[in-house]
C-alpha cells in the first residue's frame, strides 16, 4: 500500500479520493475473490491491472502466478516494482490485449476494464475450457449481462460484493458466441 501511494503521487493508479480507503476499497475488494478462485490451478490473467487490483493482490497472497495485462507503460512500470518488491509471481505485459499472445488459463480477472460484451470478445480467447472469468461488476451489472447475452451465452454466477453495496461479483463459465 505505502508503494502504491508513493508512485500515486507521480501517476493515476487510483484516485486520490480512494487513497484514504485504499484497504477497503481496493485491497479487500480484491481479496474478496480469493474464495471464488479455483484449486489447482497453474495461473491466472488480469486484465487492465492497473495498480495490480486483483491480479497483484491475488498473486501476492495466494502464490498464484498471474500474468498482468496493462497497455499503460507507467502503470506497468509500476507493476513490475511491486511485483519486485512483494515477490508476487507474476509476469507484467506491457501491451493491448488484443495485440497479445498468451496461453489460455482457467481463471481470468478484469475490474473496471471494459463493459461485459467489450471484455467478453477481448477475454474469450484467453479462457481455458473449463476456465472462468471473475469480475468484480458494480450497479450497473444487469445492464451489462443483458447487453452480453446479445453475442455470448454464458453460466453466470451472481455473488454480493461484501466492499460495494451496489457491486456484484460475477463468475461466468461455459462462455460462448451465440
Amino acid at each position: 500500500m505505502e508503494l502504491l501511494l508513493r508512485w500515486n503521487t507521480r501517476i493515476n493508479l487510483i484516485s486520490r479520493d480512494d487513497e484514504a480507503h485504499l484497504a477497503q476499497r481496493h485491497i479487500e475488494d480484491s481479496l474478496q475473490l480469493m474464495p471464488l478462485v479455483p484449486a489447482n490451478i497453474a495461473g491466472a490473467i488480469d486484465l487492465g491491472s492497473g495498480g495490480g487490483f486483483p491480479g497483484l493482490v491475488l498473486a501476492i497472497v495466494t502464490g498464484l502466478h498471474f500474468d498482468l495485462v496493462e497497455s499503460d507503460r507507467r502503470k506497468a512500470a509500476f507493476l513490475r516494482e511491486a511485483a519486485r518488491a512483494t515477490g508476487a509471481p507474476a509476469t507484467i505485459h506491457n501491451g493491448r490485449v488484443e495485440g497479445l499472445a498468451l496461453p489460455p488459463t482457467l481463471l481470468v480477472t478484469a475490474r473496471a476494464f471494459a463493459p461485459l460484451p467489450r471484455l467478453l470478445d477481448l477475454a474469450h480467447d484467453l479462457v481455458a475450457p473449463g476456465g472462468i472469468l471473475l469480475l468484480p461488476k458494480g450497479k450497473n451489472v444487469d445492464a451489462e449481462l443483458t447487453d452480453a447475452r446479445a453475442g455470448w451465452n454464458m453460466h453466470i454466477e451472481k455473488f454480493p460484493s461484501k466492499t460495494d453495496p451496489g457491486g456484484t461479483i460475477l463468475r461466468l463459465s461455459e462462455v460462448t458466441r451465440v
